[in-house]
């Protein structure tokens, strides 16, 4: 390991499992096999049994079982405070469907490196059949959630979800997203301590929206397409009654927090957002 490498990165990553496909799983250790910098992988496993450490034990990483399974944020909290804790100076946290090429983490690292402004940041997220996912967003309102859900009219929808995720832009353009998706996300760990971490009363879902809300008030949350990772997004809520539930529960705590239809700041923010693209 190179010393001054380590000292200038000091790089943490945080994986959370739960039942996690062993392909899938094979897949995302791979990727970080092509990783050159020195980092520091936690994996959080929430699974009922601790079958997949045994997996795991050819890697150099750090086990921690966590069969409470309090949810996604508060998971990646653990490790966001064990980073602290050992004064790393960025943390990413990374989806298990999540594949990507060599140079990706370090790019992102070097972005941060550049811009201490920067909080949080975000590659271009594609499927695996190399399709973009429009994953930086507005600040969302009650109705952005219910159209996106019923997606009709389809004229009225079309052009929404046009301007909502940000579609227009041109997709190698990086820009100052309010909101940024948590299945592949850097953060500045000096950010971190200034806004807090993951609100724990989210099980899943909303999390990441409610953190970039927090981070953007106070820093960039950067859209950085200048590298891509491949992302399973499975979209589980629109498919599972359970995670459906839930996924109401997260968008009732997110819209009691920050405001239901009367929200000043959200107007101002994503207009500010919109100044970008000259809107």
């Amino acid at each position: 390991m190179n010393l001054d490498s380590f000292n200038k990165y000091k790089t943490s990553v945080s994986i959370v499992l739960y039942k996690t496909n062993i392909e899938v799983l094979k897949n995302l250790m791979k990727s970080f096999s092509l990783v050159t910098i020195p980092i520091k992988i936690l994996v959080i496993d929430n699974s009922p049994t601790n079958i997949l450490s045994k997996f795991l034990l050819d890697y150099d990483i750090e086990y921690i079982f966590n069969p409470c399974n309090p949810g996604f944020g508060s998971s990646h909290n653990i490790a966001f405070k064990k980073s602290m804790d050992l004064g790393f100076k960025y943390h990413l946290v990374v989806n298990p469907d999540i594949q990507f090429g060599s140079g990706v983490i370090e790019s992102i690292i070097n972005e941060l490196e550049k811009d201490n402004s920067i909080g949080m940041i975000m590659p271009k997220i594609l499927n695996f059949d190399a399709t973009i996912q429009y994953l930086p967003k507005l600040l969302p309102t009650p109705f952005s959630i219910i159209l996106r859900k019923i997606k009709y009219p389809k004229h009225f929808f079309n052009k929404f979800i046009n301007k909502y995720e940000l579609r227009f832009v041109p997709l190698d353009f990086k820009y100052n997203a309010p909101i940024l998706s948590g299945c592949f996300t850097a953060f500045n760990m000096n950010a971190i301590k200034n806004v807090g971490l993951y609100d724990d009363k989210y099980f899943m879902y909303f999390e990441d929206w409610d953190l970039s809300r927090r981070m953007h008030n106070n820093f960039k949350t950067i859209y950085f397409p200048n590298v891509y990772i491949y992302h399973g997004y499975d979209s589980g809520a629109n498919k599972n009654i359970k995670l459906f539930f839930i996924f109401l529960n997260s968008a009732f705590h997110y819209f009691n927090k920050w405001g239901w239809f009367f929200d000043k700041k959200r107007k101002i923010i994503n207009s500010i957002a919109l100044s970008q693209f000259n809107l």
